[in-house]
């Protein structure tokens, strides 16, 4: 495995290809026994995994707990992230589908969500505190940052940035958090599903801020998982995507396939390997259900990097027809508030 260091911290050196642990934490993607998560996290460690990017909101807290049931002893080995800003306190009923629960992010809600994912945690500290799913009016709120750097000053955290989403979007609400010059900045980005994401990367060109990919395989299009007779659960987070768009990503993937077609890669690790041609994305998070996976992505460090030729193809591609194809109705501030 080959490691990546975030611009500010040369300390923090991240894996190149990174665990989501929203994989084991909850049940949209099928892991729903605690021994089964526990042993994917720890076989990706073996693997040379060592950043795992959790959530207090994953199962109301459990996904800061498996972290801590995996690595009894090894929090010297691995860099956790974890994220604040939904209300799992005043809400501790199951979370129904994919509705948001309310955010709260006054200077209080901070301080004491940060204790409490470090008790669920048992550390001393979280080495990136990123704000979860980020509006507007939580983005630019100067005593968020405030609390955040005292936060650092503190100890309590090495670092802090924004994890956008929780969909595809949110371009102008990336580009002020670039503007607050946060540590980190996660953003979804394949070879699907390219902007807003290419135009914050570009953006921030010459900040110091490092980015972390997640979505790599556009929910199962480029790992192969889905085909046109696929059909996902309705309690599998796939289910939620556009039949429509799905049928045009496959339609795109058969464009794609001189990148991983008599080439020592298969296509899933073309994908994340296309995520990692953008020198400043520090690593990326495919979803991890089974030790192959594990496997086979793991080895994305050992693999040829994608050519500037290939590349090129890649853009141009892009720009005469899959953005078209491929276009689909970006969220923001106004389509979806601060869930209240």
């Amino acid at each position: 495995m080959k490691y990546r260091s975030f611009p500010r911290n040369k300390d923090i050196q991240v894996s190149e290809v990174g665990f989501g642990v929203w994989s084991v934490a909850t049940k949209w993607w099928g892991v729903d026994d605690e021994s089964l998560g526990i042993s994917l996290l720890r076989h990706g460690l073996d693997n040379g995994i060592n950043f795992f990017d959790t959530a207090d909101v994953y199962g109301n807290g459990y996904g800061e707990e498996i972290l801590q049931k995996a690595f009894q002893g090894s929090r010297k080995e691995i860099i956790i992230a974890t994220k604040f800003g939904y209300d799992i306190y005043s809400n501790k009923s199951e979370r129904k589908g994919h509705k948001e629960l309310p955010q709260k992010f006054t200077k209080k809600d901070i301080k004491y969500s940060c204790e409490q994912s470090l008790k669920r945690l048992k550390t001393d500290f979280i080495d990136i505190y990123q704000m979860h799913n980020p509006r507007f009016d939580f983005i630019n709120n100067d005593e968020v940052i405030e609390t955040l750097d005292e936060l650092v000053s503190e100890g309590k955290i090495r670092s802090w940035g924004m994890a956008l989403g929780p969909d595809i979007g949110w371009l102008e609400e990336g580009l002020d958090s670039i503007k607050k010059n946060p540590f980190a900045v996660q953003i979804i980005y394949n070879l699907l599903e390219q902007e807003p994401s290419k135009t914050l990367l570009e953006e921030s060109q010459n900040k110091e801020i490092g980015f972390i990919a997640r979505v790599p395989h556009a929910s199962g299009i480029l790992d192969g998982s889905f085909s046109k007779d696929k059909v996902f659960s309705s309690d599998d987070h796939r289910s939620h995507r556009r039949q429509k768009w799905m049928m045009n990503g496959l339609k795109a993937k058969e464009d794609l396939s001189f990148l991983y077609e008599e080439k020592n890669r298969t296509i899933g690790q073309t994908a994340i390997l296309f995520s990692l041609s953008q020198k400043n994305i520090c690593t990326v998070l495919p979803n991890f259900t089974n030790k192959d996976e594990i496997k086979e992505y793991s080895k994305c460090s050992y693999l040829d990097s994608i050519s500037d030729d290939e590349i090129e193809k890649i853009n141009n591609l892009w720009k005469d027809s899959h953005s078209e194809l491929l276009d689909q109705p970006f969220s923001n501030s106004a389509t979806k508030p601060t869930p209240k």
